[in-house]
């Protein structure tokens, strides 16, 4: 009995800061969104909560693919699309960035020859397609080859790897237009008060002793909150229409994200939601993105925090450790202006080779 023959892909999957994907180069891909949409779904093995037949990890933060290719805007060496692949449902979105696995786009073009590796380091410029965004990536090549090992450490990650530091520019309004989507540094929603923010990730920030916890608690005590679940979705979907980005049923963003006073030396402590499953850490943008939010003058949480001083990093406390942050913000203009956003993550290089997406 003969039956038809599957034909792999070219695939890298890599550890990007907390998140783990797969990386294809564009030209390896259908051209046409919808079908590519469809080949992703078989190659990460969804719909299924287990993803057994594929290659995500049963877990938003496993369910991650880069898209990328060389640039042709002026400012850009190549251009990285981030798409989330749900797990249960089949479905392919890209109205968000992803930081952690932006930590990772820089290294896979130089592995795939998109971008010449430095001497001692390689910068890469990097165009984030999905909000038009700019990061510029910096990361060891010694003798002109990528080195994934190193001393830096960061939360959420065991062990530690080459750091990549990573810059941003044009963040702000990423998906909403701007910083502040509403007009406001605080609105209220329900009775709640709450933040809508946007550098580079929608963020509805609230005060977790509003929604009737402490804000200190674990991922799976907040999963199994189900009074906390259905006010986080009924304030997420009401951000959502005020921020412009209508109805959110079934989209990933806007993020919700708690905050109470630091208790680890950082400047806040958060606990976020991915749009509803209790994040085990922080996203990137995610991170910026609060961080903004705090050092604004009335905003929810700035009343909350322990500010650094002037230039120092911001230390965003989260369930397994906290993400270092820098933030500089104009905030002379109306509305502030954010002149940069920087970072370090680390990532690795875990497989390359092909990867055979079902047929069925």
């Amino acid at each position: 009995m003969s039956s038809t023959p599957t034909i792999g892909l070219p695939c890298m999957l890599m550890r990007g800061g907390t998140s783990k994907g797969a990386y294809f180069l564009a030209g390896d891909l259908p051209a046409d969104p919808r079908e590519r949409d469809q080949l992703l779904l078989r190659v990460m093995g969804t719909p299924d909560p287990r993803q057994i037949d594929g290659l995500g990890g049963a877990h938003p933060l496993a369910s991650k693919v880069a898209v990328v290719s060389r640039s042709a805007a002026p400012d850009a060496d190549i251009d990285y699309l981030f798409l989330q692949v749900g797990v249960e449902a089949p479905t392919v979105s890209d109205r968000q960035n992803c930081g952690n696995l932006l930590a990772g786009v820089g290294p896979f073009a130089v592995e795939r020859g998109l971008v010449p590796a430095g001497d001692a380091q390689t910068r890469v410029r990097i165009q984030m397609v999905n909000s038009d965004g700019l990061a510029t990536a910096t990361f060891p090549t010694p003798g002109g080859v990528v080195d994934y090992s190193g001393e830096t450490a960061i939360s959420g990650v065991p062990g530690t790897a080459a750091p990549v530091v990573l810059d941003f520019a044009d963040t702000e309004g990423a998906a909403c237009g701007s910083l502040l989507p509403t007009g406001n540094v605080r609105d209220e929603i329900d009775g709640i008060a709450v933040t809508c923010i946007d550098n580079g990730m929608p963020v509805v920030v609230v005060a977790a002793r509003d929604l009737g916890v402490s804000g200190y608690e674990t991922p799976a005590e907040l999963a199994a909150d189900a009074v906390l679940r259905e006010r986080v979705q009924s304030l997420r979907l009401a951000a959502g229409k005020l921020m412009g980005l209508g109805d959110v049923t079934d989209a990933p963003v806007p993020k919700t994200t708690l905050v109470a006073p630091p208790r680890e030396g950082g400047a806040i402590s958060t606990r976020t939601f991915i749009p509803l499953r209790p994040h085990d850490s922080i996203g990137v943008l995610g991170a910026v993105t609060v961080a903004t939010a705090v050092l604004l003058e009335g905003a929810v949480g700035h009343d909350l925090a322990r500010l650094p001083a002037p230039g120092a990093a911001m230390g965003i406390e989260h369930p397994t450790g906290r993400l270092d942050v820098g933030i500089d913000l104009d905030t002379a203009t109306t509305p502030p202006r954010v002149r940069r956003s920087s970072l370090v993550r680390t990532a690795r290089k875990l497989f390359d080779g092909t990867v055979f997406p079902r047929t069925y």
